[in-house]
């Protein structure tokens, strides 16, 4: 895989928004009529944002959300508008070195206070949950389950979303239910499982199992819709099915890479977050672009 060259982009200051909001990852401006999301490639572990960033990592993220927003359609309508510079606010609009390939103008939406979660297989957080009470968020699992074991279907495991800095919380359904109201959280379930055996049953003939992601929707005019990203390496946990082994962790196509090796140091997981060396930088972004391109079946754009 040729290793293209690439300015990092970890802040990004656009004229003309009414308001800046910045993510962990994406920076939003309020334009108005719509919302201009754009993908930094800050990349964030234990709730810490690293000092430097993966290159073209903005880039992966919103052209693979645009590839599942496109190949999802038919499911659920979702909040974009464009992901054409042209196409973006007149303030931005000649901004191509840095806007193209990593931001997206979006319709406006409120946003559900749900993480919703659904896991294919035992991992993560799941796993532990499962090792401690045979459950995860109130779905009894058979006994015996080891990790990275295959579930006998998915199951949807939704979460609170909290604020920066703060752990989400896994929740049950009933209490998705207290929080958005039966008829809406049945719909929410209904669908991620819908989006989730899509999206596994496309990777599958990409030599990809899925493991586990989560979905974000909004109201936008009463109409549900999905938001913010879609079956990302950020968002999701892709393995390779020819190397699949149940019983261990799993190699991953995503920043558990950058996890495992802040477990090697003497840090707390409080910030400042230590610098990343460059091995984990280029081998971050090799396992991004590697699920890019196994995934849309095309390089990513320079």
């Amino acid at each position: 895989m040729a290793d293209l060259p690439e300015k990092t982009i970890l802040e990004t200051d656009l004229p003309g928004a009414i308001e800046r909001r910045q993510g962990k990852v994406r920076d939003i401006y309020d334009y108005g009529d719509g919302l201009l999301i754009v993908a930094t490639d800050r990349i964030s572990a234990f709730d810490c944002v690293m000092p430097n960033g993966i290159p073209s990592k903005g880039k992966v993220l919103t052209q693979l959300s645009l590839f599942w927003f496109d190949k999802t359609s038919h499911i659920i309508p979702n909040h974009v508008i464009s992901g054409q510079v042209a196409d973006f606010p007149e303030p931005v609009r000649g901004m191509e070195e840095l806007l193209a390939g990593r931001a997206m103008w979006c319709r406006k939406a409120d946003p559900l206070p749900i993480e919703c979660v659904v896991r294919g297989y035992l991992a993560g957080s799941g796993w532990k949950s499962y090792q401690e009470s045979g459950e995860v968020c109130g779905h009894k699992l058979p006994p015996g389950l080891r990790q990275s074991d295959k579930l006998p279907e998915p199951i949807f495991t939704p979460a609170t979303k909290e604020q920066f800095g703060r752990h989400d919380i896994n929740i049950t359904r009933d209490q998705v239910a207290d929080i958005v109201g039966r008829e809406l959280a049945d719909r929410l379930e209904q669908t991620s499982l819908e989006l989730f055996n899509f999206a596994s049953e496309f990777v599958a003939q990409r030599g990809f199992l899925l493991c586990d992601t989560k979905f974000e929707f909004g109201l936008a005019d009463g109409e549900l819709i999905v938001i913010d990203e879609m079956l990302t390496p950020d968002s999701s946990r892709y393995w390779d099915a020819a190397k699949y082994e149940p019983g261990k962790p799993q190699e991953a196509f995503d920043k558990q890479f950058v996890r495992d090796y802040l477990e090697t140091l003497d840090w707390d997981k409080e910030p400042p977050a230590p610098h990343l060396p460059p091995d984990v930088v280029a081998e971050t972004r090799r396992l991004y672009l590697h699920a890019f391109e196994r995934i849309t079946g095309r390089k990513l754009p320079e």
